[in-house]
């Protein structure tokens, strides 16, 4: 469970019907969901820097933030949602209109047909091996 969101706290991310089934498309959404969590409980970075003061005060009140280089440089540190689209309705609706199922199920078959893992290092694949095999002996299935 470590690599949803990046923390081992969270449990049952895909989980369905009590655990009996897992879905990829309802872990994506639920990973989404632990993300932005994660980021509300770790709170919200307040300095000279994030605060901007010199920035408003430079841009003012009818000015344009988005083109500045202290939005550029600061933008990425918002969430950043792979499923959940904020985009104006119009947008929204002239890609398609997909709601968040629809984006995770396509993410999820997108990850399933292409995405390639390292493999594991030959030391580490060996010790999995041999706790695979030892729980078999164990339990009669070889």
């Amino acid at each position: 469970m470590t690599a949803l969101a990046g923390a081992n706290l969270i449990y049952g991310a895909g989980m369905l019907e009590l655990g009996i089934t897992y879905d990829y498309a309802q872990m994506l959404m639920d990973n989404e969901m632990a993300k932005m969590v994660k980021k509300a409980v770790n709170g919200i970075s307040v300095s000279d820097e994030t605060l901007a003061v010199d920035v408003i005060k430079e841009v003012g009140t009818a000015g344009n933030f988005i083109s500045h280089d202290h939005t550029f440089n600061h933008m990425r540190t918002q969430s950043q949602n792979k499923l959940i689209d904020r985009r104006m309705r119009e947008n929204w609706q002239a890609d398609g209109a997909k709601d968040i199922t629809q984006r995770a199920y396509e993410q999820a078959i997108d990850i399933l047909e292409n995405y390639k893992p390292e493999p594991l290092p030959e030391k580490v694949a060996a010790e999995l091996r041999a706790i695979v095999e030892e729980t078999e002996k164990e339990y009669g299935i070889r």
